[in-house]
């Protein structure tokens, strides 16, 4: 098995800890290591270092490399921009294959998830290779502990084997009723975006569904063999489409199946969900400075000062030399807005 780790987003919800010269998967959300070097350091007991890959755009390979010193410099596969994950994942695949036979089990994740039990992680990519074998597109959808309206969800259909189901539908990220509603009925999932196939499976899948995306690869293909990997592919890469995994193959491939796990997943892909996942007191207050806290509760401060709150509740405190956040931990998401104003208004600096 080999594993493409995807490390080419902006983090921009992250904002102002996370900018995009120093994007999420970069910094040091629990613990003392960076979110990327967490993804490597669990695969590791199962897969080498030779055969761990990191896909990323090319502003970001210098800080690959100062995190993972000792991955191999031909192991980071540069995307020129970002362009979505089919053609992220498209652009690796065709990478990968003079490298590997086409029956080579291939786990894709994210750099910048949290999951906190490692041994039914690397119980479940075992699993997952077997089926992978059946010249199978997995997926891994997250046993959910709530009726989350931020993640997609999968139905699980039939049985294929023990821990193994059919996929019958993908849903976007649904409204509170609907979310109870699934979790009432059973069977549905949330979206990890972590995925596993053979080298060859999802060749034949892109020519299937996505065939300007393998027809591109291809001619990047022919670039690289004579030019070598260095070589400018900009010009092609610029004509991919920006289009998902899960909506380009995913949602449209038949031999597709779920594995559905419990290992302590989270995306941690606002403050609030950082909040969720952090060492709280017993007011459910996290402060990773020196706070003095008054009649105030479930509050999350990110600070290199001494931080006082009195009176107020449910609030993130993001502090850094050049910016400070403050917003209730339910418009994590509204994050968003600063930075549409940055871009409109700058200053560009605090992007």
């Amino acid at each position: 098995m080999i594993a493409l780790i995807m490390a080419g987003g902006s983090g921009t919800r992250f904002w102002p800890l996370s900018r995009k010269d120093h994007p999420k998967q970069f910094l040091k959300v629990s613990g003392d290591r960076s979110m990327i070097q967490l993804t490597v350091d669990r695969l590791l007991p199962l897969i080498p270092l030779n055969d761990i890959y990191i896909v990323t755009a090319a502003n970001q390979v210098a800080l690959v490399h100062e995190h993972l010193p000792a991955l191999p410099l031909e192991n980071v596969i540069i995307e020129p921009f970002g362009m979505n994950t089919a053609p992220c994942i498209a652009l690796s695949v065709q990478y990968l294959l003079p490298r590997y036979p086409e029956d080579t089990a291939m786990i894709v994740l994210p750099a910048d998830h949290v999951i906190k039990d490692t041994d039914a992680f690397l119980t479940s990519l075992q699993t997952a290779r077997a089926a992978a074998e059946d010249k199978r597109l997995i997926t891994f959808g997250i046993v959910p502990d709530y009726p989350a309206t931020g993640y997609g969800y999968i139905e699980a259909g039939a049985i294929i084997k023990e821990g193994i189901y059919s996929v019958s539908r993908f849903k976007e990220k649904p409204d509170q009723a609907t979310a109870e509603a699934f979790l009432k009925k059973g069977g549905f999932f949330w979206n990890s975006g972590m995925f596993c196939w053979t080298l060859g499976t999802i060749r034949e899948a892109f020519e299937q569904h996505l065939p300007r995306v393998a027809e591109l690869c291809a001619e990047i293909g022919k670039i690289w063999q004579t030019a070598g990997a260095d070589a400018d592919i900009s010009e092609l890469y610029r004509q991919m489409p920006r289009t998902p995994i899960d909506i380009g193959i995913m949602e449209q491939a038949a031999a597709r199946c779920v594995i559905p796990v419990d290992i302590g997943w989270s995306d941690v892909g606002s403050w609030k969900a950082l909040s969720e996942i952090s060492p709280r007191d017993a007011e459910q207050n996290f402060s990773n400075a020196e706070t003095y806290f008054k009649d105030a509760k479930n509050n999350f401060i990110q600070s290199s000062k001494f931080t006082a709150i009195i009176g107020l509740d449910n609030l993130c405190v993001i502090e850094t030399a050049d910016a400070i956040l403050i917003l209730p931990k339910e418009r994590s998401e509204d994050v968003k807005l600063v930075i549409e104003h940055l871009k409109q208004d700058g200053p560009e600096t605090l992007l």
